[in-house]
């Protein structure tokens, strides 16, 4: 079992739950009342930094736990150290102005695309080993 990647995951659940948890926080600061998504631009900054964080977690979990399991533990656990460090300065900047979104946006972005080739890797590398073992190879 990935013993990293799986704290990596934990603090993964929490940086996510506390980036929801500012969603309500900017809502009574900004008198966005529910269930408009739509009010004042500090506002809309922080609920999209909440979404966005979600749209890419579909990507990031799968690719981090592949490249675990497939290529190598720490090297996963590393990459999604830096993911979640790269989502906070996201949150960071976005909540400050739109363009400061784009430094933490990028270096996650990297992160990620790093997990799946590796992933990829891992799997590519196993792939002549499965073919031998189900006798599909000429």
């Amino acid at each position: 079992m990935p013993l990293l990647t799986s704290a990596v995951t934990v603090v993964v659940v929490l940086f996510y739950f506390f980036i929801a948890t500012r969603v309500p926080v900017a809502r009574r600061k900004y008198n966005v009342q529910l269930p408009a998504i739509t009010g004042h631009p500090d506002f809309e900054r922080v609920f999209r930094v909440h979404q966005n964080t979600l749209e890419w977690m579909p990507i990031f979990l799968p690719s981090l736990w592949l490249c675990a399991f497939l290529y190598n533990d720490l090297i996963a656990a590393a990459l999604g150290l830096v993911w979640i460090v790269a989502r906070w300065f996201y949150y960071a900047g976005y909540a400050r102005a739109v363009d400061r979104r784009i430094p933490g946006f990028l270096i996650q972005s990297i992160a990620c695309a790093a997990l799946l080739i590796l992933a990829i890797v891992g799997i590519a590398v196993r792939f002549p080993g499965l073919l031998a073992q189900w006798r599909l190879t000429p």
